[in-house]
């Protein structure tokens, strides 16, 4: 006997087979079994994903020796000519190659006889959409009044294709693409009949590259076996089909939103080294800014198409880029994604992609530039100098304040009424320490945010939070360290040369002093490398001034 692939092997029989379209069979189920049939129907869907298979369901369904019946047994001659295709009362038609006048006009023909020896005929069109126009208008009156003996089954690919007249006479039923989740059970299934080891991640990655498509899944599934044998892991997926895995992807994407070039290329350069497609590489890349834009407006809209380690980083992630910039993000890759389509060279688009998606995410955006503008309007940078200048006379005021206080105290007591910086659980010098690695991790091109970092005073932490404080006149640098964007910047600082989950607060303190921002080379240099400043710097050939 000649090998049948699992496609065929593993065909849904019945209502009950289908995979993720249970709205399709309930509600066939419920016309069977009510009597209440139409006499044309046409499912619309993508490939792969059931729409013959129903088709034959449903004429066996009706033509069973037992039916019409909800549950047809299989083990008739009707349901198993059907099922091998080979019943002369259930005709499958191809519409591409039969999309002619002429051949409607034989199945018109036809269609005025009884069937040989089964309740309805049944005719399934294939591919309805290849008809010409010609020939959907020959069959229009036919459809519109059959024999009570015929039924229509229509399928399609793109209904958008599709007589108005033609559809206005079907029942209309839109079959969806399949969860992953739901494929990748499917294919635990067919393993476990085949005994085959199938490991979890190595199912949800033959579903990802399945794109919703079933049939696509037990094809690839298939050829897996033919190549590994009785056990497959993930990486042989990655490896025969040339798919990248979701690790690589988030890590990837982490890469991004962190701002690090040189790592996002190395990941880029890897993949590209191991024969990975670049334009496969570049649809998940889209698919995950996708699923983290949708995670942060519905947290559980991905429970059934994200696996829970994906959603972990999701939710980290998250938590490092506003909505805006996602939006941008998506654009500039889909952009990218259409250049790489006809490009000789798919990893250059690739390069240039991640490097400006990177300079987008660290350039000022135009609020950020507006409310910026709007303190220089203001005047709050004068008042800023000013009280910057009177900073030294007061620190000696208070010097001596702080002096006479100790110096009145108890020996015993120790207690001192003057601010203290920076105490923790684990004594000043952790934090401090904390603080001046994350600070020294600042990007040159954060020119605000270096500096306004460079004047926080760092208080005693509080459980979980890590506490900079501020003067009242210090409300500007207070206000850029207070943004989403660079307030989860210096979070992510801070968790990695700590290792803690630390959640910034940024508080008013009346008994602090203005720190000075020490003047010099350095901090020149740093608002030149802020492209803003480089930009306006050219355009109205400028310099700084210190």
């Amino acid at each position: 006997m000649s090998y049948e692939v699992f496609a065929r092997k593993y065909r849904p029989q019945t209502f009950d087979d289908l995979v993720g379209q249970a709205h399709v069979s309930r509600t066939l189920k419920n016309a069977v079994a009510q009597n209440r049939l139409a006499h044309a129907y046409l499912f619309v869907g993508p490939r792969g994903i059931g729409k013959t298979s129903t088709a034959r369901i449903l004429a066996k369904a009706l033509n069973c020796v037992k039916g019409p019946t909800v549950n047809p047994d299989g083990t008739c001659d009707n349901c198993r000519e059907i099922a091998a295709g080979n019943s002369l009362d259930v005709l499958e038609i191809d519409g591409a190659s039969n999309n002619g006048v002429e051949q409607v006009r034989e199945l018109r023909e036809n269609a005025r006889y009884a069937p040989s020896k089964s309740r309805y005929k049944i005719y399934i069109i294939d591919e309805v959409h290849m008809l010409t126009a010609a020939a959907f208008n020959a069959l229009l009156k036919t459809l519109e009044e059959p024999p009570p003996h015929v039924k229509f089954i229509f399928a399609t690919t793109e209904p958008q294709k599709v007589l108005p007249t033609i559809v206005s006479r079907c029942q209309r039923f839109d079959l969806h693409r399949i969860p992953a989740k739901l494929i990748a059970g499917h294919l635990q299934f067919i393993a476990g009949k085949e005994k085959i080891t199938l490991e979890p991640a190595a199912a949800h990655a033959i579903a990802r590259g399945a794109e919703g498509g079933l049939r696509d899944a037990e094809s690839m599934l298939d050829q897996l076996v033919a190549f590994c044998g009785e056990k497959i892991a993930e990486n042989d997926v990655l490896n025969v089909f040339g798919f990248t895995s979701e690790q690589t992807v988030v890590d990837l994407m982490g890469k991004i939103l962190r701002s690090e070039t040189a790592p996002a290329l190395d990941v880029l350069y890897q993949q590209c080294e191991a024969g990975k497609d670049m334009m496969r590489l570049m649809s998940d890349l889209i698919s995950y800014l996708r699923d983290l834009l949708v995670f942060k407006a519905k947290p559980d809209a991905l429970q059934e198409d994200v696996d829970p380690e994906t959603q972990k980083a999701l939710a980290a992630q998250a938590e490092l880029i506003e909505n805006d910039r996602l939006l941008d993000l998506i654009d500039q890759f889909a952009q990218a994604e259409g250049r790489m389509k006809w490009a000789p060279n798919k990893k250059l688009h690739f390069e240039v992609a991640i490097i400006k998606a990177i300079q987008s995410l660290n350039q000022a955006t135009l609020d950020e530039v507006i409310e910026r503008l709007g303190e220089l309007r203001d005047g709050k940078t004068s008042t800023e100098k000013k009280t910057l200048a009177a900073a030294p006379e007061r620190s000696a005021k208070q010097s001596s304040v702080v002096a006479a206080v100790s110096a009145a105290s108890p020996a015993g007591n120790g207690e001192q009424k003057a601010p203290r910086v920076a105490e923790s659980a684990n004594g000043d010098d952790d934090v401090e320490k904390i603080w001046r690695r994350a600070f020294s991790k600042i990007p040159n091109q954060k020119a605000f945010v270096r500096n306004s970092a460079a004047v926080a005073h760092v208080l005693p932490s509080e459980g979980r939070h890590f506490v900079l404080g501020f003067s009242p006149d210090q409300k500007s640098p207070m206000d850029i360290l207070s943004t989403a964007t660079n307030r989860k910047l210096i979070e992510t600082l801070l968790r990695e040369v700590s290792g803690k989950d630390w959640t910034l607060k940024i508080t008013v303190r009346e008994n602090l002093l203005p720190k000075v921002q020490p003047a010099g080379e350095n901090a020149s240099e740093n608002y030149t490398d802020d492209p803003l400043i480089r930009e306006a710097l050219q355009m109205f050939k400028g310099h700084i001034r210190s």
